[in-house]
């Protein structure tokens, strides 16, 4: 196992992709805590996660609040002797399907100070374990900025309009190459999990169709990411396989997104 005996905080651990990547540490040997504001649905991933013969705990963390992310950074570390992975991927409030010229500031801007709030406090959380250890993986997740703005008009009558989302995404772009100078030399790797996005998260059954076969048709591998992708390559971007790997991100587009 890829990740036997390591400590694991999964924050938005009752979501798709955060259930995606939970499931996949603990199948890899892991022990999981899973943090979020929903206990129902940190419950429902805990319960698949034993019942296929994994350890995992739940809390009921707000993960914007410095305190809460404190607090439950020490027990864990306390009560499981380390912290080894942390992985953020909590809802930031995005307004998505509205062009920025009719974008109220306030909607713009959440995403934004949500994610670099929630990213700072949760990585320093558990960085401060981590350098006491001299070792640990701190996981982002959408992507390094996107260097190109999303501009495509699907079919179907689907318009993408983002908001601050990407702008967001890229701020945290530039807090994971900072992190890593910082904590590289106390041996903390800090990477990303690169992806434009997982069509399976989509509710809307058309547009997650028209999607999907976007994101296949637009590939070099002609096939969209899907959780289970998520999920494998976060297990080994959080393993000492990928021991050598930092300050960059895992490209998980299936060629989509072509690296510069």
């Amino acid at each position: 196992m890829m990740l036997g005996g390591k400590i694991a905080i999964v924050y938005g651990g009752g979501g798709a992709v955060g259930g995606a990547v939970a499931r996949a540490f603990a199948r890899e040997g892991a022990q999981v805590h899973l943090a979020g504001r929903t206990a129902a649905r940190l419950a429902a991933v805990a319960d698949d996660i034993r019942a296929a013969g994994g350890a995992a705990e739940t809390a009921v963390v707000d993960a914007l609040d410095e305190s809460a992310v404190d607090r439950h950074a020490a027990t864990v570390a306390a009560d499981a002797g380390a912290i080894d992975i942390s992985f953020n991927l909590i809802a930031c409030g995005e307004v998505q399907g509205t062009p920025l010229l009719d974008m109220s500031l306030a909607d713009f801007e959440r995403p934004i100070v949500n994610r670099i709030r929630t990213h700072f406090l949760t990585a320093r959380a558990a960085a401060r374990h981590m350098v006491a250890q001299g070792a640990g993986v701190i996981l982002t997740f959408g992507g390094r900025g996107l260097r190109d703005p999303i501009r495509d008009y699907y079919s179907g009558g689907y318009q993408v309009y983002l908001g601050g989302t990407q702008v967001g995404f890229g701020a945290i772009d530039v807090l994971r190459r900072q992190l890593a100078c910082e904590l590289g030399p106390r041996g903390v790797r800090v990477v990303t999990l690169e992806s434009g996005g997982v069509p399976e998260t989509i509710a809307d059954e058309g547009f997650r169709r028209i999607l999907t076969e976007s994101f296949a048709g637009s590939s070099m591998l002609k096939h969209a990411e899907t959780l289970d992708d998520v999920g494998n390559v976060a297990a080994f971007a959080a393993s000492d396989l990928a021991r050598s790997m930092t300050a960059t991100s895992f490209n998980i587009t299936y060629g989509r997104a072509v690296d510069a």
